[in-house]
């Protein structure tokens, strides 16, 4: 299963995740499963988690390392729409695996803060945005980023599963996630540098199991 085989390529790239992979394949798990049931991905962290956040959905929403062209089911609905963009759109779209960056979202971030409170704007996008059976990836190199915290409870009060992308020892997040992913360093940079070969295999993963040539 090619799926492995770049879990395999990760921890013989980066030794120091050899310790951690069961939970990289339990978050890989956790987030294959909602994708089969149709369900998506809602991401969110602050400053460089933040970037990733954005970075992991653009992974998600298009094509990584795949083409990923759409079948004959989807040719047929664009036609049915309107043939002449409709051909053109089926040369040019590509399948996607729903995801949602929390971070992108300005002038509702803006206005929450200045309505209400700053550290619950993820919260209430994922309360708005969320459904059971979707999954919050969270990312936080302390694990106690509590923008991030507040979501991750809003989304178990939700009944969706949470993946903690975590440093140091986890923090307070790692309490609500059902996979945390706690990499093996204290320092923020180098917390960041491990993180992103992480989310990329996921990415690689699911779009292996669900994009097969």
């Amino acid at each position: 299963m090619r799926e492995k085989e770049y879990l395999t390529e990760l921890t013989e790239r980066y030794p120091k995740l050899s310790s951690i992979r069961g939970e990289i394949e339990k978050a890989y798990q956790i987030l294959e499963e909602c994708y089969a049931a149709g369900g998506k991905l809602l991401v969110a962290g602050n400053g460089g988690s933040c970037a990733d956040s954005e970075h992991m959905v653009g992974e998600l929403m298009k094509g990584f390392v795949k083409r990923r062209h759409l079948d004959e089911k989807a040719r047929e609905q664009l036609l049915k729409a309107d043939e002449t963009i409709g051909k053109d759109l089926y040369t040019k779209l590509q399948g996607a695996l729903p995801a949602i960056a929390l971070t992108n979202h300005p002038g509702l971030s803006t206005a929450f803060l200045n309505d209400v409170e700053g550290e619950t704007i993820f919260a209430q996008q994922l309360w708005g945005f969320g459904k059971e059976g979707d999954v919050f990836f969270g990312i936080s190199t302390s694990g106690n980023s509590k923008n991030v915290l507040y979501a991750a409870c809003a989304a178990k009060a939700k009944g969706m599963k949470v993946v903690g992308l975590l440093g140091r020892d986890g923090g307070k997040i790692k309490q609500f996630c059902d996979a945390a992913v706690i990499v093996p360093e204290t320092e923020t940079f180098k917390i960041q540098e491990l993180h992103l070969p992480i989310y990329h295999v996921l990415c690689l993963m699911l779009e292996e199991h669900f994009f097969c040539d």
